[in-house]
């Protein structure tokens, strides 16, 4: 059984790393794109008019939010998958296992939020963006753990990747408190009977996956349709299907593994390149110093090294938790950098915080510079850095 999950473990982490060098080529590709004679292709592909009509439903949005608000919903679910398995039975299961990598979130997220406070404070049409730096891209960030080899042990890949499971539970209630829109009464009662369908289906036994994919696509109209962003009913949608049945099968776990290259390798691409493209026309080193370019790469880079390896640093010390096993305070520290890799979460919440075109592209500007300086950091700090000399007491495995 162990081995299974190692190996279960070890092949997830082996599809981040690779879909990490997929989503730079595709941020590239899409850096390109913006500066160069290919300009107007590429607006004018992000801006086709994509419609479905079914009666009276009519759902019209140029190709750039049907990636935002459709493809990115596929992403949620599986994150939702993600989540409920490590809560019921993976590193996340127990409380021994989730204090260090909960503790190390929580500093994460609370501390580039500060950060990008204290820079924005005064400026009323800056401060929505707060949640921005506080996201991590957890394929950017094993990627680089990849290019380290043997300079990153197996303990560290796995706190990071439990640091940005709870970064994601972070995000999406961030997601669901703080960015819905006004909201339409009669869609969100609908999306509560479509939850309450879902739910149920889980209490009688239902295993099949179709049922939950149609009644989850129902959920996203109606998400989508209330005010409330569309990509929460993936999440929803998610925490309904069965994790075991009776006959030892795992309905999530196969329906993971189906969708993990999917999002990967073409989902997160997508967006990344429909969202990651930055004019560098007339840029000037005063527009990374504005404040708003300026509190997300702060926020990323230091905020992040704080956060994350600071709030470590001290419940270790006190007690509250052990460092893992092997794993040296700075290769910590190493991992905290990489944490600042902020990346297509951070600009995710940066479309759902700004509709301003240039507030946005100065957000594309701050986390591209924050995710940067945070992943080249992080690989000079665990390339040199040495591992622990005396083994610590306990393992989070």
């Amino acid at each position: 059984m162990v081995k299974k999950v190692r190996s279960a473990l070890q092949e997830f982490i082996a599809q981040e790393t690779s879909a990490g060098i997929v989503l730079f080529v595709a941020a590239v590709l899409a850096m390109i794109a913006v500066n160069s004679a290919f300009n107007p292709y590429y607006l004018a592909f992000l801006n086709i008019p994509v419609e479905i009509q079914f009666g009276a439903l009519e759902i019209a949005k140029p190709l750039s939010l049907w990636i935002n608000d459709g493809l990115m919903a596929i992403f949620f679910f599986l994150v939702g998958l993600e989540v409920k398995r490590e809560l019921i039975e993976g590193q996340l299961s127990t409380v021994e296992q989730a204090s260090l990598p909960a503790i190390a979130a929580v500093g994460g997220m609370a501390v580039p939020a500060a950060v990008f406070v204290y820079f924005n404070w005064n400026i009323a049409e800056n401060i929505n963006g707060w949640a921005i730096p506080a996201a991590t891209d957890i394929a950017f960030a094993l990627g680089v753990l990849a290019l380290l080899g043997k300079h990153a042990p197996v303990s560290l890949k796995i706190l990071l990747l439990a640091i940005a499971i709870i970064d994601d539970i972070g995000a999406i209630i961030i997601i669901a408190l703080f960015y819905t829109a006004e909201v339409s009464s009669m869609s969100l009662m609908l999306a509560g009977v479509g939850t309450i369908v879902l739910f149920v289906m889980n209490r009688m036994g239902v295993v099949r996956i179709a049922p939950y994919v149609l009644v989850g696509t129902f959920l996203w109209v109606c998400v989508l349709k209330s005010g409330v962003h569309a990509t929460l009913a993936g999440v929803v949608a998610a925490l309904a299907v069965p994790l075991n049945t009776k006959d030892g099968s795992s309905p999530l776990k196969h329906l993971e593994h189906i969708l993990h290259p999917w999002t990967a390798f073409l989902v997160l691409p997508i967006f990344a390149f429909a969202n990651a493209g930055v004019s560098f026309a007339g840029l000037q080193i005063s527009d990374l110093m504005a404040p708003l370019a300026l509190g997300i790469a702060a926020g990323l880079v230091i905020g992040k090294q704080v956060g994350v390896f600071g709030f470590m640093f001290v419940a270790t010390k006190i007690g509250l938790v052990k460092r893992p096993t092997g794993v040296s305070w700075l290769q910590l520290y190493g991992l905290a950098c990489l944490t600042g890799i902020g990346f297509t979460m951070s600009l995710f919440i940066g479309n759902l915080a700004f509709g301003d075109p240039e507030q946005i592209e100065t957000v594309k500007l701050g986390v591209i510079s924050g995710s940067l300086i945070s992943g080249v950091l992080g690989y000079c700090l665990l390339r040199f850095a040495k591992p622990a000399t005396v083994t610590a007491s306990a393992k989070l495995a």
